[in-house]
């Protein structure tokens, strides 16, 4: 059987500047073993999930009502749970892995989310995550003619608390109760400049998606394909020391 185009995929749901990085990060988790039960650390709408895993989520976890019930219309969660990260209702060694994609660099309190997380995980239980690194800002175009001031409005409207090395995250982990196993850097400088275009040129689709519901009005390959042309050759999966994103793989102690 062929892999499935998760590029194409993505690109059919969603504004192409979100299509690309998703994308990527869909592709690591092919990869992955994922024991059950398995928790989505801020499972969102549940759109990732679906592309993402061919098999059902145990729980999806996430502290909004609306998203939490998009994510039941996805059909790919077994259970949803409406709750703070940080108090979730579970016992403690519930879980026997865990992932969180691009989710804990939008929580202030993240270090709450992890002590959480690695009590409701067994021993020796996988974590797998991703967040943008400093790169994700120090790498915009039009930081270098703006400066701060235009940093810090991107900081705002991309709602990014944590954008952070990885001796930072690391230190996170231990202090939580995970050892990092190992992590790369992805999503080249061109593809997050790619993406910051992306949020002034993909206007139009927002203002689809408030009134239909839906980001992309004609969803077929004949429609899509300039777009797909254009961001494909940025939607690399290998690692490259100056990406603007990083992908952890850690375990519980």
């Amino acid at each position: 059987m062929a892999e499935p185009d998760l590029l194409a995929r993505h690109l059919q749901d969603l504004p192409y500047f979100r299509a690309l990085v998703r994308a990527v990060e869909a592709e690591y988790y092919q990869a992955f073993d994922l024991p059950k039960p398995t928790l989505d650390v801020g499972c969102g709408d549940g759109h990732f999930a679906s592309l993402t895993f061919s098999h059902k989520i145990d729980v999806g976890l996430d502290p909004w009502h609306a998203p939490i019930q998009e994510a039941g219309r996805q059909g790919i969660y077994r259970l949803l749970v409406q709750a703070e990260g940080a108090r979730s209702p579970f016992p403690p060694g519930y879980f026997s892995s865990a992932f969180s994609n691009s989710v804990l660099e939008h929580i202030p309190h993240v270090e709450n989310v992890l002590s959480d997380l690695a009590r409701v995980l067994k021993p020796g239980a996988p974590f797998y995550f991703c967040v943008p690194n400093e790169r994700y800002f120090s790498e915009l175009a039009l930081g270098r003619l703006l400066g701060n001031t235009y940093r810090d409005w991107f900081r705002r409207i991309s709602r990014v608390c944590h954008a952070d090395s990885p001796d930072v995250w690391q230190n996170r982990l231990e202090q939580a109760g995970f050892f990092l196993e190992k992590y790369w850097h992805y999503f080249s400088p061109a593809a997050m400049r790619m993406l910051e275009w992306g949020h002034y040129f993909g206007l139009p689709s927002w203002i689809l998606h408030k009134l239909t519901g839906r980001w992309i009005l004609v969803r077929t390959p004949w429609n899509l394909w300039l777009t797909d042309k254009m961001v494909r050759p940025h939607a690399s999966t290998q690692p490259v020391e100056d990406g603007t994103f990083t992908f952890y793989v850690a375990r519980r102690k």
